[in-house]
């Protein structure tokens, strides 16, 4: 069973087309549909169902995909030990991060890393934190710099290197904003507003919500999107308050004196307890460490 017909029947059970599939592995959709039928034949049976224009899994292509992200999972892992035995910085890193993180403390990381190991490709991927998680899990990525999920997963470390201090902001002419020159606002006076948050199945939304909840308020959400330079860009229009990190405050937007403790999210890297890191992605661990300060 060569790992190739397994890469591709992997690509095609992920993106549930064939098409898709051989984009993402570089090959002709007649490439890919011909290492599916020879796995086909080795195995003896059908692994999708092919019905009008949807793939579907067939039993045996649901018990073989575990199984197959296993035996590559394994196969890399051994190449990466023995590359590893060089001493050799190189190869591809496949690194997930967060688009704020990639756009607000990832660039000078990035930039020095990239000076000093130059012949490292860097398969850099911009995700929403959960589906970097889920993406360090399943060994598709080799880690991630994201924000941090409440609770721990036994098959993960995660290392936190940085806090953002998440602060209520409305717009400059919104009417919390001329209350808050008088007094502190408690949660219940902005509930009295409809608010612009983060998804609420996002680590950042949950975290939020959370603190609504202890206080037996539900958000008065009007808009939702997991991405933080959208969510800034609707509160400084006036189209709710929101909480966003503190670095993203400027002149648009106006700080709200909220009576509740502040609220932090943690950031930082996590990669499988289970894999053998490659020399690239410990020189990247050297180089997030290295900013813990910053």
């Amino acid at each position: 069973m060569d790992t190739q017909s397994l890469q591709a029947f992997l690509a095609v059970a992920e993106a549930q087309s064939f098409s898709r599939a051989a984009e993402q592995l570089h090959l002709t959709q007649p490439a890919v549909s011909k290492r599916i039928a020879t796995l086909e034949d080795l195995l003896g049976t059908r692994l999708f169902d092919r019905i009008g224009r949807r793939i579907a899994l067939t039993e045996a292509g649901s018990v073989l995909l575990p199984q197959a992200r296993q035996i590559l999972f394994t196969v890399e892992d051994s190449r990466r030990a023995l590359a590893n035995l060089s001493g050799h910085v190189g190869g591809r890193l496949t690194l997930a991060t967060s688009h704020h993180i990639g756009l607000h403390r990832l660039p000078p990381i990035l930039k020095q890393y990239t000076q000093h190991h130059s012949e490292v490709e860097l398969d850099l991927h911009f995700l929403d934190s959960e589906q970097a998680y889920q993406g360090v899990l399943d060994g598709t990525l080799e880690m991630a710099v994201v924000t941090l999920a409440p609770h721990p997963h036994e098959q993960l470390q995660v290392v936190e290197l940085w806090r953002d201090r998440l602060c209520f902001a409305c717009a400059i002419d919104h009417p919390l904003a001329a209350q808050t020159n008088q007094r502190s606002l408690s949660l219940a006076d902005l509930c009295q507003y409809n608010c612009v948050m983060p998804g609420a199945k996002t680590f950042t939304g949950s975290l939020i919500a959370q603190r609504f909840s202890q206080a037996s308020l539900q958000l008065p959400v009007s808009m939702a999107t997991n991405y933080l330079e959208t969510l800034k860009m609707m509160c400084s229009v006036g189209l709710g308050w929101s909480l966003l990190p503190d670095n993203m405050i400027d002149s648009e937007l106006v700080e709200l004196d909220v009576d509740t403790a502040p609220i932090y999210r943690p950031l930082g890297y996590l990669v499988h307890t289970n894999r053998t890191l490659s020399n690239a992605a410990r020189r990247m661990i050297e180089a997030l460490e290295g900013s813990r300060s910053e």
